[in-house]
């Protein structure tokens, strides 16, 4: 058997071990398995050799220490217990770093993530770069677990526990300064300074580091030392998390119990009770549907079509709105040059000032620095014009969803640019062999659909007509990779998939308005099931006027299938609504108040502001099930490659519930025969809009699954 290439390189400088962590053939560390044996294996060395004073951990990566363990570890086990196992392996090998009586240090650059973190928790002294690419976190909380090699007990212990929790409970990142301040990183310097600055604590020490100093408040310690105002911390953690997750995620109740019960029995059995609640919650469905959706995303995060895509160095914006803006942000952030092209300087000038104040935002935040922000900047360049398209490898057209302007948009871009430049759409619903009807280059033309904020949203769906080339739709996959986009391809068509999924979803909550529903009630109903947000509050968000635009494009492919579909979103925008944009929608906006409150005049156009009460699962099954039937009409159709690709789709661009792991999965958690027996009953009470897609109702009969 092939003996696998090492992983650690080290080097003795002064009688310090310099341990550089390099996995070979991968982009990332990962803590896996043969990490740890051949890290056993070093502190072997490390405690038996005299003439070693101590160690310093460092990254042969350019961007992460650890990103973090390596989750393909769990596809070998499938029990609580085996699972639970697998932490304590973890727990043993940092219970010896951490025991070690020679000084251990970390040097942190790049992402440090996990078991990564957890790793440089157990060391004797972290020091950490100064560098935007340096992030610490502990997000096991986003696959449904819990920190499983000690981090519910030692980074409350170290940095206090009103700091640690709000880290353990949401996943979110720490950064350099946040590291300085919040007592995680014992020195911030330089990244290429970490190996020296690392090497000058141990030989300040024959022995482990000192006592750490504790940056804690005196208010903070006060809280935090006395069991009884502790219970109080623990108490109004449960009660804040019941409100963000409305319940429907476990982890996040576990890891306070873990954190609590290491507080109330000691650091050793704290790790031991760890273990369980790892194993406990890895088996669980919710889990179980995080990690898959967390192994699809890093399948779509490597572009299959990788060899056909032509490098893009230069892109035009055509459109500096929201969207135009936000497209050109994400994309200078990876080196390429953009032409923000809008038809008067002013508007284009006005999308630039809103990317500048943004980038600002994160200088703020010590996310980026001047001088870097200053790059990203000098990489726009604003224009009325066509002039330097013919130097343009790509097109993003973020104009209103109008078809006659899309044309002429081509035509115009195809006069002006060379003939090996990519157009793409970003509409949210009309056809792109629509748009690309009268282009002299159809095979250049494919639809690249974003959603807002561009910023923050992950997903970016990729629309490929019979007539697109390959190579085009390679392209467009990898400068969204490089936009930090998890990429769908999905087939042409009116609304695609997200969309045209999103559609019936809005359609069955504007039918409840009209039934009777209060605004209020099925906001909520859905938010409990595990939306973001209701579906009232979203049309606002989208716009009442794009609604109504995209039931304008869907609705005879609803209408053939013999669904009701309602005309209330166009009534709406024809007196003036438009929602948030235009603050006159379902809520009230602009009196600068957080709290959402409903605007009772839009109710006279749903019969009067007497409303009914309806069941809360009778809101939930209506508008989540039409969502999904859709969606398998899509995988039906062909519109959708797989049912991998609809989960993704729905989840990273509509918000379906992550713990569900997306309309497929939630069909096979469920049973194919139960969802269609509940469709049918639906189908008997409210008409065809109901009725079961022929595909789930072939996996109904045949008892099969949509995935493996």
């Amino acid at each position: 058997m092939a003996k696998h290439k090492s992983i650690l390189n080290t080097e003795i400088i002064s009688g310090v071990a310099i341990v550089t962590l390099d996995t070979p053939d991968e982009k990332v560390n990962k803590l896996n398995e043969a990490l740890i044996e051949e890290f056993s294996g070093f502190l072997d060395q490390l405690e038996s050799d005299e003439e070693l004073k101590g160690a310093v951990l460092l990254s042969g990566k350019d961007e992460n220490f650890i990103a973090g363990a390596d989750i393909e570890m769990f596809k070998t086990r499938e029990t609580s217990e085996e699972l639970a196992e697998l932490s304590w392996t973890g727990h043993e090998i940092l219970l010896r770093v951490e025991q070690c009586k020679k000084p251990i240090v970390a040097g942190i650059h790049g992402s440090c993530m996990g078991g990564g973190t957890e790793l440089a928790l157990a060391c004797h002294y972290r020091i950490v770069s100064d560098h935007s690419d340096t992030k610490i976190g502990l997000p096991e909380v986003k696959l449904g677990l819990l920190p499983g090699m000690g981090g519910t007990q030692r980074l409350p212990r170290l940095i206090g526990l009103q700091k640690a929790l709000p880290y353990l409970l949401t996943g979110k990142n720490m950064y350099p300064r946040h590291a300085r301040r919040t007592g995680f990183a014992n020195e911030v310097v330089h990244r290429h300074a970490l190996k020296d600055a690392g090497i000058s604590v141990v030989n300040k020490r024959t022995e482990k580091t000192a006592k750490h100093p504790d940056k804690r408040s005196l208010a903070e310690k006060a809280l935090e030392s006395n069991p009884l105002t502790r219970k109080v911390i623990f108490s109004q953690a449960r009660k804040q998390t019941i409100g963000k997750t409305r319940g429907n995620y476990p982890a996040p109740f576990k890891i306070i119990e873990s954190v609590e019960y290491g507080y109330k029995n000691g650091f050793e059995k704290g790790l031991k009770n760890e273990s369980k609640l790892f194993g406990e919650l890895a088996v669980t469905p919710e889990s179980r549907a995080l990690v898959q959706l967390f192994f699809a995303m890093n399948r779509a995060k490597k572009n299959p079509f990788e060899k056909k895509a032509k490098e893009v160095k230069n892109i035009g914006v055509l459109g500096a709105g929201l969207m135009g803006s936000g497209i050109t942000e994400v994309s200078v952030e990876d080196g390429i040059h953009v032409w923000l092209k809008d038809q008067s300087l002013e508007n284009a000038a006005k999308g630039e000032a809103d990317i500048d104040e943004n980038l600002q935002e994160k200088i703020d935040k010590k996310i980026i620095s001047s001088f870097e922000k200053d790059e990203l900047m000098s990489r726009i360049h604003p224009t009325t014009s066509y002039e330097n398209f013919d130097q343009i490898d790509l097109v993003i057209e973020a104009v209103f969803e109008d078809l006659e302007l899309k044309q002429k948009i081509v035509k115009e871009v195809e006069e002006n640019s060379s003939e090996h430049t990519i157009f793409a759409s970003n509409t949210s619903s009309l056809p792109i062999s629509d748009i690309a009807a009268k282009a002299k280059r159809p095979e250049n033309i494919l639809g690249m659909h974003y959603f807002s904020p561009v910023q923050k949203m992950p997903l970016l769906e990729i629309i490929k007509t019979e007539k697109t080339a390959d190579w085009v739709i390679a392209t467009a996959y990898e400068v969204g990779l490089r936009q930090g986009k998890t990429v769908i391809v999905v087939e042409d068509g009116p609304g695609f998939y997200t969309t045209r999924i999103l559609a019936p979803f809005i359609n069955e909550a504007l039918l409840m308005l009209e039934e009777g529903a209060s605004i209020e009630q099925l906001d909520k109903a859905m938010k409990q099931f595990g939306f973001p947000v209701g579906p009232v509050a979203l049309l606002d968000e989208v716009g009442i006027d794009v609604g109504a635009h995209v039931a304008g494009v869907l609705s005879d492919t609803f209408e053939e299938r013999g669904a009701k579909t309602s005309k209330k979103a166009a009534e709406l925008m024809e007196a003036g609504y438009k929602g948030r944009k235009n603050n006159k929608g379902f809520y009230k906006y602009g009196d600068g108040s957080k709290k959402k409150e409903i605007n009772e005049e839009i109710y006279k156009f749903f019969g009067g502001t007497t409303r009914k009460e309806f069941k809360e699962i009778e809101i939930q099954q209506r508008l989540a099930l039409v969502m999904v039937n859709e969606a398998v009409h899509c995988l039906g159709e062909g519109i959708l490659d797989n049912a991998t690709d609809g989960d993704l789709g729905a989840i990273l661009g509509l918000g379906f519930p992550p713990f569900l792991g997306g309309p497929f999965r939630y069909i096979d958690r469920e049973g194919s025969g139960a969802i269609v027996e509940r469709m049918e009953i639906l189908q008997t009470e409210l008409g065809d809009r109901f009725k079961p897609a022929g595909l789930l109702t072939k996996h109904a009969k045949n008892n099969t699954p949509f995935h493996d």
